[in-house]
């Protein structure tokens, strides 16, 4: 469990506050975690504010919780990383974090193995596409399958609470001491986008895209293969769509502003149209369509080497 790492506060007081009795009996109340017996009200489920805060040297050292050693990072500039998350609540609430600060598990806060204290982290829940910004100042989760340990409100903001655990993307807000910031991993300028000079009657020009921060993995290169401008539409797909259309769909969120942000991106890159209708109360970005499913598995093999795991390829319903 990540509150063993209390075991290795650097803090003289934390570390009194988390040694276990001789006779056995432990700090916590609870012998196993659980939700709180009565859900408090008016829980705020604003997002952690990031802003710059010197990480505490004693938390920079290595440490070794149930015979396994971890060395944290000296920065959290420019992670991100996909996996496991889970949360925890009424046994550990009210008592020390790693950080020295009290645990409160209505607060957007969460716990990572080796990320500088403290950090902050937009995380995305890949099941549903809900997110939260949440302040990491605690140590765990020390289950190999998971990566970050969230807090009782941020788990239900990502609405995972019922199953425990969730799949999640994490990007690392850093904030420098001169107030610049970048997320997780964020991107170099967007290449000129290609025109269409296949005449000199052409009149249809693709404008430069602005730079988004951290919306998307690097990309190596973008295809060679000029194409039709990009277009985006977020209507159904069957406004563009024909009887042999193949899409790739790369996510489906709730914000629409995001959406818009990472299609107009891809589709500079890949020189493809986007669409994102919205279904089920989330907007599903879709690139395409493409020409033929040879073309489409190209791209998204690319896709996948670049950090899109989850994309897939996608056939309208003829």
């Amino acid at each position: 469990m990540h509150k063993l790492a209390i075991l290795v506060f650097f803090f003289s007081i934390i570390t009194a506050c988390s040694q276990t009795p001789n006779n056995g009996s432990s700090r916590y109340k609870q012998s196993k975690d659980s939700a709180p017996s009565a859900i408090k009200a008016g829980i705020k489920f604003d997002d952690a504010e990031p802003e710059f805060e010197p990480y505490a040297l004693a938390n920079l050292r290595s440490y070794t919780v149930l015979g396994k050693h971890y060395t944290p990072l000296k920065t959290g500039k420019g992670y991100s990383a996909t996996g496991g998350a889970s949360w925890y609540g009424q046994k550990f609430h009210g008592h020390l974090t790693s950080n020295g600060e009290t645990y409160d598990m209505y607060a957007m806060s969460a716990a990572h193995k080796t990320l500088p204290l403290p950090s902050y982290v937009r995380v995305t829940n890949l099941k549903n596409g809900r997110e939260a910004i949440v302040r990491v100042n605690d140590r765990g989760p020390f289950h190999d399958s998971r990566i970050i340990d969230l807090s009782y409100a941020a788990a239900m903001k990502l609405g995972m609470l019922s199953t425990g655990t969730t799949q999640v993307k994490i990007d690392v807000i850093h904030i420098d001491e001169a107030g610049m910031q970048t997320v997780g991993n964020e991107l170099p300028d967007a290449p000129t986008p290609l025109k269409n000079d296949a005449s000199e009657n052409a009149t249809v020009q693709v404008a430069q895209v602005p730079k988004i921060p951290a919306m998307m993995p690097a990309i190596s290169s973008p295809p060679t293969k000029a194409t039709t401008p990009p277009v985006h539409s977020t209507t159904t797909t069957t406004t563009i769509a024909t009887q042999d259309s193949v899409f790739i769909q790369i996510a489906a969120l709730t914000n629409n502003q995001r959406i818009k942000k990472i299609g107009t991106e891809l589709a500079s890159l890949y020189q493809v149209p986007y669409v994102a209708p919205l279904e089920e109360g989330l907007y599903r970005l879709r690139l395409g369509p493409f020409g033929s499913d040879h073309e489409a598995s190209g791209i998204l093999s690319q896709l996948r080497n670049t950090g899109y795991n989850d994309a897939y390829k996608f056939y309208p319903v003829k």
